[in-house]
Protein backbone atom coordinates (compact mmCIF):
# COMPACT_ATOMS: atom_id res chain seq x y z
CA UNK A 1 0.00 0.00 0.00
CA UNK A 2 1.60 3.57 -0.86
CA UNK A 3 -0.25 6.50 1.16
CA UNK A 4 0.34 9.57 -0.58
CA UNK A 5 1.97 12.37 1.33
CA UNK A 6 0.60 15.65 2.96
CA UNK A 7 1.97 18.70 4.09
CA UNK A 8 1.62 20.34 7.62
CA UNK A 9 0.97 23.32 7.34
CA UNK A 10 3.74 25.82 6.08
CA UNK A 11 6.25 23.55 7.43
CA UNK A 12 8.28 21.41 4.71
CA UNK A 13 7.08 18.48 6.38
CA UNK A 14 5.80 15.69 4.45
CA UNK A 15 3.41 13.06 6.40
CA UNK A 16 1.49 10.01 5.46
CA UNK A 17 -2.67 10.69 6.16
CA UNK A 18 -1.70 7.96 8.73
CA UNK A 19 0.51 8.26 12.27
CA UNK A 20 1.76 5.98 14.44
CA UNK A 21 0.57 6.88 18.25
CA UNK A 22 2.61 5.36 20.65
CA UNK A 23 1.64 6.07 24.37
CA UNK A 24 0.74 2.60 24.82
CA UNK A 25 4.70 1.35 24.42
CA UNK A 26 5.78 0.92 27.81
CA UNK A 27 2.23 0.29 29.56
CA UNK A 28 0.21 -2.39 27.85
CA UNK A 29 2.77 -2.95 25.07
CA UNK A 30 6.52 -4.11 26.10
CA UNK A 31 9.49 -2.97 24.43
CA UNK A 32 9.95 -6.05 21.92
CA UNK A 33 6.31 -6.09 20.77
CA UNK A 34 6.35 -1.89 20.38
CA UNK A 35 9.42 -2.53 18.26
CA UNK A 36 7.71 -4.98 16.16
CA UNK A 37 5.21 -2.64 15.81
CA UNK A 38 7.56 0.41 14.84
CA UNK A 39 9.08 -2.66 11.73
CA UNK A 40 5.46 -3.05 10.60
CA UNK A 41 4.20 0.41 10.82
CA UNK A 42 7.37 1.28 8.77
CA UNK A 43 7.27 -1.38 6.63
CA UNK A 44 3.61 -0.58 5.39
CA UNK A 45 4.47 3.02 4.46
CA UNK A 46 3.69 4.87 7.72
CA UNK A 47 6.19 7.78 7.46
CA UNK A 48 5.01 9.81 10.77
CA UNK A 49 5.58 8.68 14.26
CA UNK A 50 4.05 10.61 17.64
CA UNK A 51 4.67 10.24 20.71
CA UNK A 52 5.33 12.31 24.10
CA UNK A 53 7.97 12.83 27.50
CA UNK A 54 5.35 11.92 29.88
CA UNK A 55 3.97 8.39 28.33
CA UNK A 56 3.28 6.05 28.46
CA UNK A 57 -0.35 6.31 29.35
CA UNK A 58 -1.94 5.81 31.73
CA UNK A 59 0.87 8.70 33.28
CA UNK A 60 2.66 7.58 36.23
CA UNK A 61 6.33 8.23 38.21
CA UNK A 62 7.70 5.34 37.04
CA UNK A 63 6.68 5.16 33.45
CA UNK A 64 7.35 8.67 32.59
CA UNK A 65 9.63 8.88 29.17
CA UNK A 66 9.50 5.40 28.83
CA UNK A 67 7.76 5.33 25.35
CA UNK A 68 10.72 7.78 24.13
CA UNK A 69 13.01 5.11 25.48
CA UNK A 70 11.60 2.25 23.56
CA UNK A 71 11.59 4.43 19.88
CA UNK A 72 15.32 5.58 20.99
CA UNK A 73 16.58 2.07 21.44
CA UNK A 74 14.55 1.17 18.15
CA UNK A 75 16.23 3.80 16.26
CA UNK A 76 19.78 2.16 17.87
CA UNK A 77 18.53 -1.36 16.29
CA UNK A 78 17.66 0.01 12.91
CA UNK A 79 19.95 2.32 11.63
CA UNK A 80 18.59 4.75 8.87
CA UNK A 81 14.91 4.33 10.59
CA UNK A 82 15.38 7.77 11.70
CA UNK A 83 15.88 9.11 8.33
CA UNK A 84 12.70 7.67 6.64
CA UNK A 85 10.82 8.88 9.35
CA UNK A 86 8.98 12.59 10.62
CA UNK A 87 9.32 11.97 14.12
CA UNK A 88 6.78 14.16 16.78
CA UNK A 89 7.18 14.89 20.42
CA UNK A 90 5.54 16.86 23.11
CA UNK A 91 6.67 18.99 26.07
CA UNK A 92 4.23 19.12 29.02
CA UNK A 93 2.32 21.49 29.81
CA UNK A 94 2.31 22.94 33.53
CA UNK A 95 1.53 20.38 35.86
CA UNK A 96 -1.87 18.61 35.78
CA UNK A 97 -1.65 16.77 39.46
CA UNK A 98 1.64 15.18 37.60
CA UNK A 99 4.92 16.59 39.79
CA UNK A 100 7.15 13.97 38.19
CA UNK A 101 6.75 15.69 35.00
CA UNK A 102 6.81 19.42 36.28
CA UNK A 103 6.61 20.38 39.64
CA UNK A 104 5.57 24.18 38.86
CA UNK A 105 3.19 26.12 37.60
CA UNK A 106 4.11 27.99 33.99
CA UNK A 107 5.85 26.99 31.07
CA UNK A 108 9.26 28.40 31.24
CA UNK A 109 11.73 28.63 29.01
CA UNK A 110 14.40 26.67 31.16
CA UNK A 111 11.42 23.89 30.67
CA UNK A 112 11.05 23.97 27.37
CA UNK A 113 14.99 23.68 27.05
CA UNK A 114 15.46 20.62 29.68
CA UNK A 115 12.19 18.95 28.35
CA UNK A 116 13.96 18.98 24.42
CA UNK A 117 17.09 17.78 25.71
CA UNK A 118 15.65 14.73 27.64
CA UNK A 119 13.62 13.78 24.34
CA UNK A 120 16.70 13.99 22.55
CA UNK A 121 18.35 11.83 24.85
CA UNK A 122 16.18 8.87 25.45
CA UNK A 123 15.01 8.76 21.40
CA UNK A 124 18.69 8.49 20.67
CA UNK A 125 18.22 11.55 17.70
CA UNK A 126 19.96 15.32 17.29
CA UNK A 127 16.66 16.72 16.31
CA UNK A 128 12.93 16.76 16.82
CA UNK A 129 10.59 17.52 13.39
CA UNK A 130 7.55 18.25 15.17
CA UNK A 131 7.96 19.59 18.59
CA UNK A 132 4.55 20.54 20.16
CA UNK A 133 2.87 21.76 23.37
CA UNK A 134 0.94 18.74 25.07
CA UNK A 135 -1.98 21.40 26.42
CA UNK A 136 -1.87 24.99 26.89
CA UNK A 137 0.07 26.95 29.63
CA UNK A 138 -2.94 28.88 30.83
CA UNK A 139 -6.34 27.62 32.14
CA UNK A 140 -8.80 26.26 29.24
CA UNK A 141 -11.15 23.23 29.33
CA UNK A 142 -9.27 20.07 28.42
CA UNK A 143 -9.62 16.07 28.65
CA UNK A 144 -13.30 16.61 29.62
CA UNK A 145 -13.41 19.64 30.81
CA UNK A 146 -16.55 22.23 29.06
CA UNK A 147 -16.69 25.61 30.33
CA UNK A 148 -14.04 27.98 30.42
CA UNK A 149 -14.04 29.98 34.01
CA UNK A 150 -11.71 32.97 33.97
CA UNK A 151 -11.39 32.96 38.00
CA UNK A 152 -9.28 29.69 37.53
CA UNK A 153 -6.54 31.54 35.43
CA UNK A 154 -3.34 30.34 36.28
CA UNK A 155 -0.84 31.47 33.40
CA UNK A 156 2.59 31.93 34.59
CA UNK A 157 4.13 32.76 30.67
CA UNK A 158 2.76 33.98 27.89
CA UNK A 159 2.39 32.98 24.77
CA UNK A 160 5.15 34.96 23.28
CA UNK A 161 7.35 33.88 25.82
CA UNK A 162 6.62 30.48 24.68
CA UNK A 163 7.48 30.95 21.34
CA UNK A 164 10.86 32.72 21.96
CA UNK A 165 11.93 29.27 23.90
CA UNK A 166 10.53 27.36 20.71
CA UNK A 167 12.55 29.93 18.84
CA UNK A 168 16.00 29.05 20.32
CA UNK A 169 15.64 25.92 20.09
CA UNK A 170 14.74 25.52 16.52
CA UNK A 171 18.21 28.36 16.49
CA UNK A 172 20.10 25.69 17.94
CA UNK A 173 18.56 22.63 15.46
CA UNK A 174 17.11 20.80 17.82
CA UNK A 175 13.57 21.41 16.66
CA UNK A 176 12.94 22.02 13.11
CA UNK A 177 8.88 23.10 13.53
CA UNK A 178 6.39 23.45 16.30
CA UNK A 179 3.17 22.53 16.68
CA UNK A 180 0.16 22.70 19.64
CA UNK A 181 -1.95 20.33 21.34
CA UNK A 182 -5.10 20.16 22.95
CA UNK A 183 -5.86 23.75 21.72
CA UNK A 184 -8.49 26.38 21.34
CA UNK A 185 -9.67 28.41 18.61
CA UNK A 186 -8.17 31.39 20.74
CA UNK A 187 -4.71 29.58 21.34
CA UNK A 188 -3.52 28.63 17.58
CA UNK A 189 -4.73 32.77 16.49
CA UNK A 190 -2.64 33.73 18.61
CA UNK A 191 0.53 31.81 18.46
CA UNK A 192 0.43 32.65 14.68
CA UNK A 193 -0.39 36.17 15.57
CA UNK A 194 2.59 36.53 17.38
CA UNK A 195 4.82 34.67 15.44
CA UNK A 196 4.40 36.17 12.45
CA UNK A 197 4.41 39.94 14.18
CA UNK A 198 7.94 39.08 15.85
CA UNK A 199 9.72 36.78 13.56
CA UNK A 200 9.22 33.49 15.38
CA UNK A 201 8.60 30.05 14.80
CA UNK A 202 4.92 29.87 13.40
CA UNK A 203 2.85 26.86 14.61
CA UNK A 204 1.91 24.07 12.00
CA UNK A 205 -0.26 21.51 13.29
CA UNK A 206 -2.38 21.51 16.67
CA UNK A 207 -3.63 17.98 17.99
CA UNK A 208 -6.76 17.26 19.28
CA UNK A 209 -9.39 15.05 20.00
CA UNK A 210 -11.31 14.09 16.66
CA UNK A 211 -13.76 11.09 16.25
CA UNK A 212 -17.28 10.45 15.65
CA UNK A 213 -18.11 11.05 19.54
CA UNK A 214 -16.09 14.13 19.63
CA UNK A 215 -16.22 16.50 16.51
CA UNK A 216 -16.02 19.79 18.85
CA UNK A 217 -13.03 20.94 16.46
CA UNK A 218 -15.68 21.67 13.88
CA UNK A 219 -16.94 23.94 16.59
CA UNK A 220 -14.75 26.57 15.48
CA UNK A 221 -11.65 25.37 15.38
CA UNK A 222 -11.84 23.92 11.97
CA UNK A 223 -12.39 27.60 10.23
CA UNK A 224 -9.33 29.11 12.28
CA UNK A 225 -7.24 26.12 11.22
CA UNK A 226 -8.12 26.33 7.73
CA UNK A 227 -7.68 29.72 6.96
CA UNK A 228 -4.23 30.27 9.40
CA UNK A 229 -3.02 27.14 7.41
CA UNK A 230 -2.62 25.21 10.64
CA UNK A 231 -2.90 21.27 9.69
CA UNK A 232 -4.58 18.88 12.59
CA UNK A 233 -3.47 15.55 13.64
CA UNK A 234 -6.56 13.63 14.98
CA UNK A 235 -5.72 11.49 17.78
CA UNK A 236 -8.51 8.70 19.38
CA UNK A 237 -10.09 8.34 16.46
CA UNK A 238 -11.31 5.41 17.80
CA UNK A 239 -12.90 6.88 20.95
CA UNK A 240 -10.96 5.10 23.25
CA UNK A 241 -12.05 1.99 21.99
CA UNK A 242 -15.83 2.68 22.53
CA UNK A 243 -15.81 2.32 18.62
CA UNK A 244 -14.69 -0.29 18.01
CA UNK A 245 -17.45 -2.24 19.20
CA UNK A 246 -15.79 -3.74 22.14
CA UNK A 247 -17.61 -2.68 24.64
CA UNK A 248 -20.78 -2.67 23.59
CA UNK A 249 -22.78 -5.73 24.88
CA UNK A 250 -20.36 -5.47 28.34
CA UNK A 251 -20.51 -1.89 29.14
CA UNK A 252 -16.72 -0.67 29.83
CA UNK A 253 -16.45 -1.93 33.42
CA UNK A 254 -18.11 -4.84 35.47
CA UNK A 255 -16.99 -8.69 34.48
CA UNK A 256 -17.68 -9.37 30.98
CA UNK A 257 -15.63 -5.87 29.90
CA UNK A 258 -12.81 -6.61 27.87
CA UNK A 259 -9.78 -7.04 29.99
CA UNK A 260 -6.54 -5.29 29.23
CA UNK A 261 -8.24 -2.39 27.81
CA UNK A 262 -7.50 0.92 28.80
CA UNK A 263 -11.12 2.22 29.53
CA UNK A 264 -12.20 -0.85 31.25
CA UNK A 265 -8.84 -1.24 33.30
CA UNK A 266 -7.68 2.44 34.26
CA UNK A 267 -10.18 4.59 36.69
CA UNK A 268 -8.18 7.76 35.78
CA UNK A 269 -9.14 6.93 31.71
CA UNK A 270 -12.65 6.61 32.57
CA UNK A 271 -13.21 9.68 34.72
CA UNK A 272 -12.32 11.80 31.85
CA UNK A 273 -14.65 12.18 28.65
CA UNK A 274 -14.45 8.55 27.38
CA UNK A 275 -15.77 7.21 30.66
CA UNK A 276 -19.49 9.32 30.48
CA UNK A 277 -21.96 6.96 29.88
CA UNK A 278 -23.56 9.09 27.03
CA UNK A 279 -20.33 8.63 25.20
CA UNK A 280 -20.88 4.74 25.10
CA UNK A 281 -25.00 5.32 24.45
CA UNK A 282 -23.40 7.27 20.96
CA UNK A 283 -20.87 4.72 20.13
CA UNK A 284 -23.77 1.64 20.07
CA UNK A 285 -25.79 4.24 17.60
CA UNK A 286 -22.25 4.78 15.23
CA UNK A 287 -21.56 1.05 15.45
CA UNK A 288 -24.46 -0.18 14.32
CA UNK A 289 -24.65 2.05 11.94
CA UNK A 290 -21.43 0.64 10.89
CA UNK A 291 -22.55 -3.09 10.79
CA UNK A 292 -25.72 -2.18 9.29
CA UNK A 293 -23.49 -0.63 6.34
CA UNK A 294 -21.38 -4.07 6.04
CA UNK A 295 -18.55 -2.21 7.76
CA UNK A 296 -16.62 -3.11 10.99
CA UNK A 297 -17.39 -0.26 13.42
CA UNK A 298 -13.71 0.76 13.38
CA UNK A 299 -13.54 0.68 9.54
CA UNK A 300 -16.24 2.99 9.52
CA UNK A 301 -15.05 5.16 12.73
CA UNK A 302 -11.21 5.49 10.90
CA UNK A 303 -12.73 6.29 7.26
CA UNK A 304 -14.68 8.82 8.74
CA UNK A 305 -11.22 10.69 10.14
CA UNK A 306 -9.31 9.38 6.74
CA UNK A 307 -11.90 11.01 4.25
CA UNK A 308 -12.46 14.44 6.38
CA UNK A 309 -10.72 17.46 4.76
CA UNK A 310 -10.20 18.67 8.41
CA UNK A 311 -7.60 15.96 8.97
CA UNK A 312 -4.33 16.46 7.92
CA UNK A 313 -3.25 12.75 9.74
CA UNK A 314 -5.30 10.46 11.91
CA UNK A 315 -3.00 8.63 14.71
CA UNK A 316 -3.63 5.67 15.55
CA UNK A 317 -2.63 3.88 18.94
CA UNK A 318 -2.35 0.07 18.64
CA UNK A 319 -1.75 -2.21 20.84
CA UNK A 320 -0.95 -5.67 18.13
CA UNK A 321 0.19 -6.13 14.78
CA UNK A 322 -3.77 -7.55 14.04
CA UNK A 323 -4.94 -3.95 15.24
CA UNK A 324 -1.85 -1.95 13.01
CA UNK A 325 -3.38 -3.83 9.92
CA UNK A 326 -6.80 -3.27 10.71
CA UNK A 327 -6.25 -0.11 10.84
CA UNK A 328 -3.84 0.46 8.03
CA UNK A 329 -6.28 -1.70 5.74
CA UNK A 330 -9.61 0.84 6.50
CA UNK A 331 -7.68 3.51 4.46
CA UNK A 332 -9.35 3.87 1.26
CA UNK A 333 -12.96 2.76 2.72
CA UNK A 334 -15.34 5.46 1.44
CA UNK A 335 -18.60 6.52 3.05
CA UNK A 336 -21.21 7.43 1.09
CA UNK A 337 -23.92 10.50 1.31
CA UNK A 338 -26.23 8.48 2.45
CA UNK A 339 -24.05 6.97 5.17
CA UNK A 340 -22.61 10.37 6.07
CA UNK A 341 -26.09 11.87 6.65
CA UNK A 342 -26.80 8.93 9.06
CA UNK A 343 -23.38 9.94 10.58
CA UNK A 344 -24.79 13.36 11.17
CA UNK A 345 -27.97 12.46 12.23
CA UNK A 346 -27.08 10.78 15.52
CA UNK A 347 -24.68 13.68 16.25
CA UNK A 348 -27.62 16.10 16.06
CA UNK A 349 -29.57 14.04 18.55
CA UNK A 350 -26.16 13.33 20.57
CA UNK A 351 -23.64 15.77 19.81
CA UNK A 352 -20.33 15.78 21.35
CA UNK A 353 -20.95 13.21 24.25
CA UNK A 354 -17.11 12.40 24.89
CA UNK A 355 -15.91 16.70 24.64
Amino acid sequence: MTFPLVQLGTSDLHVTPICLGTMTFGEQVNEADSHAILDRSLARGVNFIDTAEMYSVPPKAETCGHTETIIGHWFAKNPGARQKLVLATKVAGPSRGMPWVRDHLGLKAKDFVTSCEGSLRRLQTDVIDLYQIHWPERHVPAFGGVYYDPTKESTQTTIHEQLEALAQLVKAGKVRHVGLSNETPYGVHEFVRLAEQHGLPRVVTTQNPYCLINRTYENGLDETCHRLNVSLLAYSPLGFGLLTGKYDASGITGPDAPKGARIADYESVRKQRWGRPDALVAARLYNALAIENGMTPAQMALAFCYTKWQVASTIIGVTSLAQLDADLDAWGTTLSPELLAAIDAVRWEMRDPAQ
